[in-house]
């Protein structure tokens, strides 16, 4: 039976790297997926024949599509983990100062770069829909189950007002979590997600992390106790976990309004499995 194989985003450095190593240790294949090709490749090869380089832009999702492939096919026709953990923070401020502000030749104001948008989140649901596809694919290698994580922050739980797309972004992480989660897990899929509070990442610039105090940092093997939580139940999923220092907090959704608002959020599946059977293909849902 061939090994387990896995997927790290972003691994060239920091959470992914750490990930990646904690895998290798754990006997799985490991495809080490970043943008930057010198950071990536040395982080693969740090980690030895079980590890390979993949250069990936998780914004594009032919890159993407191409690199979940490709890890399949290196692995011997078989996927059982995925982190989606690249992230950026936002490349163009919410609050462009009045003299920055730009127009087009129509006078049009420009559209605001979303980039934070598109590797977050949007990179993430590509994700998570790529690695459905080849997990099913991996029976006959021996797999046939998967553990899919993505990195959420501590700013999806609470907020982060310098970065709100950020934040818009990581929230949107911890929503598909728990939509997505108890659904997948019926495929043998879990969905699971992490928000790190203060972790030293090449997100952050050297001058920051002199500065911050060593007191509120959150070590790298808080995350991999993570992981190990993920890995060691099968059936755990829709969970949303907060890291901060050494400790996992299992964060819950706010408590239902009313009854009303819990019927509609856990009790209504066979109303609207009903209601979208009747709407015609044209109108873009598929029964």
């Amino acid at each position: 039976m061939s090994k387990p194989v896995g997927i790290v985003t972003g691994a060239g450095s920091g959470i992914g790297l750490a990930v990646a190593t904690h895998l290798i240790s754990k006997g799985y294949k490991v495809v080490v997926a970043d943008l930057n090709p010198t950071t990536g490749a040395a982080a693969a090869k740090s980690l030895g024949p079980d590890a390979t380089f993949i250069q990936t832009d998780v914004s594009s999702y032919p890159s993407q599509a191409r690199l979940f492939k490709q890890a399949y096919e290196w692995g011997s026709n078989r996927l059982d983990f995925c982190h989606a953990n690249a992230g950026v923070d936002d490349r163009q401020i919410l609050y462009e100062e009045f003299d920055k502000e730009e127009v087009d030749e129509n006078g049009l104001v420009k559209p605001l770069n979303t980039k934070t948008m598109a590797v977050n989140l949007e990179a993430v649901i590509q994700g998570l829909w790529l690695f459905k596809y080849y997990v099913r694919r991996s029976k006959e290698a021996g797999g046939g189950k998967g553990t899919f994580v993505a990195t959420s922050s501590s700013a999806g739980l609470y907020m982060m007002t310098t970065n709100p797309q950020y934040t818009a972004s990581k929230y949107g992480v911890v929503g598909l979590t728990r939509a997505a989660g108890p659904v997948f897990v019926k495929d043998g899929i879990t969905v699971n997600c992490i928000c790190p509070a203060f972790v030293p990442t090449n997100l952050c610039p050297p001058h920051v992390l002199e500065l911050w105090p060593k007191e509120h940092i959150t070590p790298l093997s808080t995350v991999t106790k993570a992981i190990d939580a993920f890995l060691g139940d099968e059936t755990m999923t829709g969970q949303t976990v907060e890291l901060s220092l050494d400790k996992l907090y299992f964060r819950q959704m706010p408590e239902w309004a009313n009854d009303s608002q819990r019927w509609i959020g856990t009790e209504s599946l066979d109303f609207w499995e009903k209601a979208y059977a009747k709407v015609p293909e044209k109108e873009g849902y598929k029964t």
